[in-house]
């Protein structure tokens, strides 16, 4: 299986087009295409939620979904005028008839991300599919019950999970296909994602979706 509906646009930004076009943590955006309907943002650092980056990929009319968390970073980054729908982990919304489900991300050993921040990923559910677009994370033992058929991972390391790690949650979680993710910016290398392709199971598709 190919993650063929989806793309990596860099570092961790994804394009999901479907029923709906979506974006996840737009950044460093090539073009300001203004057509995402359903905008995805994990937690507030500026590699993530960039107000300048989101605008690019937003809709006049986009749904922005941000971590109930990140209200006032929301707020600082001047998004009061655009729609915006904040979520906790363990919650979902359907939003333009697709469903959404907030899920943990979070550091285990690093204090980049603490769980007590209430950040997130994101699993969707659209093209008949379920894509778990990961957030910065590590292995824990939240993001272990995910099931999904696409799962979008964090390989670079430093803040997130290195490509061996990354490969043992996916291997353990058992999608149809796997995209490694926040490599090639400001950390991490195309090393890493091909690294983490040579350690999955022979039966997850690889696919950089690039």
């Amino acid at each position: 299986m190919k993650a063929e509906h989806l793309k990596l646009l860099g570092h961790f930004a994804v394009r999901i087009d479907g029923e709906r076009i979506l974006y996840f943590d737009p950044f460093h955006m090539k073009g300001a295409p203004q057509d995402g309907e359903i905008i995805l943002i994990s937690h507030e650092h500026y590699d993530h939620l960039s107000p300048e980056d989101l605008r690019k990929a937003a809709s006049r009319n986009a749904w922005v979904i941000l971590p109930k968390s990140c209200r006032a970073a929301a707020v600082k980054a001047g998004l009061s005028d655009m729609r915006l729908l904040y979520l906790s982990a363990g919650e979902e919304a359907e939003v333009l008839g697709v469903k959404i489900e907030a899920v943990p991300a979070y550091n285990v050993g690093k204090p980049f991300h603490m769980k007590g921040k209430g950040w997130l990923g994101y699993i969707v559910t659209m093209n008949g599919l379920r894509y778990w677009l990961a957030g910065d994370t590590d292995d824990n033992e939240d993001v272990r019950k995910i099931r999904c058929d696409v799962a979008v991972v964090p390989v670079g390391g430093t803040y997130t999970m290195k490509a061996k790690e990354a490969a043992a949650l996916v291997n353990a979680i058992r999608p149809k296909a796997a995209v490694p993710a926040h490599y090639g910016d400001i950390v991490g290398t195309e090393e890493d994602a091909r690294k983490f392709a040579a350690l999955l199971d022979p039966d997850i598709a690889c696919d950089f979706a690039k």
